[in-house]
């Protein structure tokens, strides 16, 4: 196993958006976060199996899970042109395995899939008209996994230890994350902001 500075390095090649979306909540996930996560599901033995990434975006986490080699990796994102760019991360970490990457609503699955392992940082539905929108990942995520890594706002744990214990799970890991945000929209009023964020395990198993 590849140690998580290392799997850092290799994820840290991973390009960003080339225009990111306001509307869509487009922010790259770093790698050093990225790395943590996808080394925590590795020491947990979530990596075996199938891997979804849900709302890829550059395919950060999903090409993260795939340099671990489980059984198959499928990125998806709604947005064709980040996508295009996830292609082209994905030549450019060569991981040992190869990613399906496929358009869709996160939101609405495309695909049936089941005993998945789910990695996500989902839209915060911090945006006007996309409030909620972290739920509908949640939603989607538990019809097909038995294990959910996501990343939400701080401030998130009430809700999503509330919709886990709702839908027969637990939440098993809770850390803090933070990371630097530089200015990409014109909203942005400082040249860059940190931001606090929290992620969580969750785990259907024998639910």
């Amino acid at each position: 196993m590849d140690s998580k500075r290392a799997l850092e390095r290799r994820l840290s090649l991973v390009r960003g958006f080339d225009a990111p979306s306001a509307e869509l909540e487009q922010y790259s996930t770093p790698a050093d976060i990225a790395a943590q996560l996808v080394h925590l599901a590795d020491l947990q033995g979530d990596l075996d199996g199938r891997v979804v990434d849900l709302g890829t975006g550059t395919g950060m986490l999903a090409l993260g899970a795939a340099l671990r080699a489980p059984t198959g990796v499928v990125g998806l994102d709604a947005d064709r042109a980040a996508l295009t760019v996830a292609r082209e991360n994905e030549r450019r970490v060569e991981p040992p395995i190869g990613i399906d990457w496929l358009c869709g609503d996160g939101g609405r699955l495309p695909l049936t899939l089941s005993n998945a392992t789910v990695l996500m940082n989902p839209p915060f539905g911090a945006q006007r008209g996309n409030r909620g929108a972290d739920r509908r990942f949640l939603v989607t995520a538990h019809e097909i996994a038995d294990v959910i890594y996501s990343i939400h706002n701080a401030g998130s744990r009430e809700f999503v230890e509330s919709f886990v214990a709702d839908h027969g799970g637990v939440v098993t890991h809770a850390y803090e994350l933070s990371f630097d945000l530089e200015r990409q929209f014109d909203f942005h009023t400082e040249e860059t902001r940190t931001i606090r964020a929290e992620c969580y395990r969750s785990s259907f198993r024998g639910a």
